[in-house]
């Protein structure tokens, strides 16, 4: 019997006060496990940025929010912070969001929850950072921009920043059960008896 151990680090808070601990650890596990590709959550680009500068030497894939997301047609991320990601050797993904799509039309204009929206629930169960992760892997899947089914490292966050990151198998969004979470490198776990005083 084989077995692996592996330390995961619990964070007291959530939020962006863990985006540079986040990085670091990303930047440790990947080398660990020799993972090429990390995809990051950002909102405005600025978490996509850092972790393109400081993951230099990784495939970084910076996922935004969709253009629309909260003002019809436009963009919530500075192109000017995503023209440096790029310069920095990232890459940027806009695109709809694998548990956001038309479900959340149905929800909003009739007032009902779809399946992708419940399994976005389901996620946030585990921390809203868990839920970012799978869903990224699955827009970065489909946007073609994984170069295969290998490990990727996911990093998401609650709000702003970074303070989830997980080793995940990867899907496209049509075989979304395949989709594996394989290791944690790190969460928030604020309440955690661990973790008082």
């Amino acid at each position: 019997m084989t077995e692996l151990r592996a330390q995961a680090v619990y964070f007291g808070q959530t939020g962006p006060a863990n985006t540079d601990r986040t990085l670091e650890l990303v930047q440790e596990r990947a080398r660990a496990l020799d993972i090429k590709t990390v995809l990051v959550a950002t909102t405005s680009g600025a978490t996509g940025l850092k972790a393109a500068q400081l993951l230099r030497d990784l495939n970084v894939v910076a996922v935004t929010h969709s253009a629309g997301f909260s003002t019809p047609y436009k963009k919530n991320h500075d192109p000017d912070i995503c023209d440096d990601i790029r310069a920095a050797g990232g890459q940027v993904l806009t695109t709809t969001h694998a548990f956001g799509g038309v479900g959340r039309a149905v929800r909003k204009k009739l007032a009902t929850y779809q399946v992708d929206e419940i399994i976005a629930y389901t996620l946030r169960c585990f921390g809203q950072g868990m839920k970012v992760a799978a869903e990224i892997a699955l827009m970065a899947s489909d946007g073609g921009l994984l170069p295969s089914d290998a490990p990727i490292i996911a990093v998401g966050g609650s709000g702003k920043g970074a303070d989830t990151a997980v080793v995940i198998h990867p899907t496209h969004a049509q075989t979304f059960f395949d989709l594996r979470y394989l290791e944690i490198i790190c969460m928030p776990a604020p309440g955690h008896p661990g973790l008082e005083g």
